[in-house]
Formats: C-alpha cells, sequence, structure tokens
C-alpha cells in the first residue's frame, strides 16, 4: 500500500473517508455543501475559510493539501470536490476538529452559530457522515 503525503497527519483516517465516501457519494457531498453554505450567512463562511487557509500555511502542510486536493479532483465532479476540498483544509488546518464529524449536527450547528470556523466549514462533511451512517444502519437492519 502507497502512504499518502497525509498519512503522518493526526486526521489522517479522517481524510480517508472524505475521500472514499465522495468517490461513493459526490452527489450527497454537493447536496450537503450547498445545503450548509446557504444555511449560513456567505461572509461567515469566507471568514472561516480564509482563517483556515491562514492556518494550513502556517502549518507548511502544503505537500498534504496538494495530494489530497488531487484525490478529490479526480474522485468526483467539480462542486462535489469543493465541498471535500474545505473538509480537507479543515483537517489538514486544525488537529483537534475530527470530532465534529460525527456528531450531532444541531449541536455542531451551535457550534457553528457560536462562530466556531471549524464547525461551520465541517458542517457538510457531518450532514454526509450522518445521512450514510443512516444507510448503513438501514441495510444492516434488513
Amino acid at each position: 500500500m502507497t502512504q499518502t503525503a497525509w498519512a503522518p497527519l493526526s486526521n489522517a483516517k479522517h481524510i480517508d473517508w472524505v475521500l472514499a465516501s465522495l468517490k461513493v457519494h459526490p452527489k450527497k457531498w454537493y447536496a450537503a455543501r450547498t445545503t450548509a453554505w446557504y444555511a449560513t450567512k456567505a461572509a461567515a463562511w469566507d471568514a472561516a475559510w480564509n482563517a483556515t487557509c491562514d492556518e494550513a500555511r502556517n502549518a507548511a502542510y502544503y505537500a498534504a493539501r496538494d495530494a489530497a486536493w488531487t484525490a478529490a479532483k479526480e474522485a468526483a465532479y467539480y462542486a462535489a470536490r469543493t465541498a471535500a476540498c474545505d473538509i480537507i483544509m479543515v483537517l489538514i488546518a486544525y488537529d483537534d476538529c475530527a470530532y465534529m464529524i460525527d456528531s450531532e449536527m444541531d449541536e455542531l450547528k451551535i457550534l457553528a452559530k457560536l462562530g466556531d470556523q471549524r464547525a461551520l466549514l465541517l458542517l457538510p462533511a457531518c450532514i454526509v457522515f450522518n445521512e450514510t451512517k443512516a444507510l448503513t444502519n438501514a441495510s444492516i437492519a434488513v
């Protein structure tokens, strides 16, 4: 197995999940990104994105980011991969945020409304995670 550029990062398994999920559920990623973006103020989203980019630059994770973004671009069409790239940037920039992906959506929305930029940008991943977890649980129950 080839080691990825992001393998040394603390959130590597979550980046792997984003990429795997993106390949299987691109429409869910597109819908989740659209839902989250419209549910927030565009200015708040842009501010969170800019702060996250600055944090990632400070962490010097360019190689990991570029490799993961390339993988996302190969996995899905533009709108879906844009959502995944947002999530990947957050996971690279902040070591302490992966737990937010499998949080309850309402909890994450509250954190986002309170100004947590990580929560705001991870909301699409939380939506996809909860929807696909529900699908998996439903198929197991059958």
